[in-house]
């Protein structure tokens, strides 16, 4: 009998591949036709409501009821959920890095697509919806609910805040969160934290000619920057420690000694010990230059935390089961690196979470971003066998 029941199973699961495949190939044209049509609505940081409220229209048009976008402006479409229930969340973001609020160009050149933000994160976000629908029509049968969410304020100075939000209304009930955001066959199941400030130095200013020797604000944070760049990062063990000064600014004119200027700095690594000692090493240097009289301050801008007390028997099964779908489907044998992406909050609360994409591409955070249209049905094969894997 068990063994009847062995080959049952293995006749349904084979037999529930040929429909994915049906479904994935009848929808090729449909997930090109959304991402164009999402590529049109601008969804900068902390502006994505425009597009929040497509997405929240399709997923009510197809099917899902109790469809709420929250106070982050987080799309959530629950599926099999009860009160109370542990959920495991799929989710791609809305936001894309650019400010434009007017449609971004988009073009085809062959087998490409361009557009700002085409992969990062639009082709991810078109996929997940259209998988999302597939997996709804399915039995629930499983021991948990799921919610398929588009969530905001991923990139920059988002400061993951869609993500943030999930995690503290359904604080206690998430038992893992896949991010699909990236390209196909990466798998990031690390966290990079961390900190971006803005630093201002000002100073008396004064005429170029007449004031001549006063101190110049663009020349003192210079000086802070040679010194930041004169540290040697940290290491423990493999991790990996970086910063960086991403924008100054500062002065009114070429005739006036500068009384203000500023740096946007940041700093990164995949150790959380590594962090506290460049935040221990930025705050002495801002003391050292303030303890010489110079008027500096500095303003948290976001932060990104690194990763907790995640069990790692938990995580080896969720990257086993996202690496048996990437292989099996779009045939290529995965690859783990470490990045700073939705997970960060998950891993940083001891819950197991990968983030990984559906399309190869290039570009991504340019205006000459593109993906490779060819590309885009092995990954939703890839991303419909990994939702279905949760269905017993």
């Amino acid at each position: 009998m068990p063994v009847r029941a062995a080959a049952q199973q293995a006749a349904a699961r084979k037999g529930a591949g040929r429909i994915n495949c049906r479904y994935a190939a009848e929808n090729e044209t449909a997930l090109i036709e959304l991402i164009e049509t999402l590529c049109g609505i601008p969804a900068p940081s902390h502006q994505e409501a425009q597009r929040a409220q497509f997405v929240k229209a399709w997923f009510e048009k197809n099917g899902f009821p109790d469809v709420t976008v929250d106070a982050a402006q987080n799309v959530i479409a629950p599926v099999n959920c009860t009160p109370g229930c542990e959920v495991v969340v799929f989710m791609a973001h809305t936001d894309t890095v650019f400010p434009d609020l007017t449609p971004m160009p988009l073009h085809r050149e062959g087998d490409r697509l361009f557009c700002p933000g085409v992969g990062d994160d639009t082709a991810n976000l078109a996929a997940l919806m259209l998988a999302a629908r597939y997996f709804r029509m399915q039995p629930q049968t499983a021991d948990c609910g799921f919610l398929f969410v588009a969530n905001s304020c991923e990139e920059g100075l988002g400061n993951l805040k869609g993500c943030r939000r999930l995690m503290q209304d359904y604080a206690g009930r998430v038992r893992e969160v896949i991010s699909f955001d990236g390209g196909l066959g990466g798998i990031c199941n690390k966290a990079v934290g961390s900190a971006r400030y803005r630093v201002t130095v000002r100073t008396e200013g004064g005429h170029s000619f007449g004031a001549f020797g006063n101190r110049n604000a663009i020349h003192l944070l210079a000086s802070m920057i040679d010194t930041l760049y004169a540290v040697k990062p940290p290491a423990e063990g493999d991790s990996k420690t970086t910063y960086n000064v991403g924008m100054i600014e500062g002065g009114t004119s070429v005739n006036t000694i500068a009384q203000e200027a500023s740096m946007l700095f940041e700093y990164r690594s995949d150790s959380r010990a590594c962090l506290e000692k460049m935040k221990a090493m930025f705050e002495s240097i801002v003391a050292a230059y303030r303890s010489m009289g110079t008027e500096v301050e500095f303003a948290l801008l976001g932060e990104r935390p690194c990763m907790g007390d995640v069990d790692p028997a938990r995580q080896q099964a969720l990257e086993e089961r996202i690496s048996a779908a990437t292989r099996a489907e779009a045939e290529l044998t995965p690859s783990f690196h470490s990045g700073s992406t939705d997970c960060n909050i998950p891993f940083s609360l001891g819950i197991p979470a990968v983030c990984t994409g559906v399309y190869r591409g290039a570009g991504a955070h340019t205006r000459e971003e593109y993906i490779e249209l060819s590309s885009l049905p092995a990954g939703f094969r890839m991303m419909l066998s990994f939702l279905l894997s949760y269905l017993p």
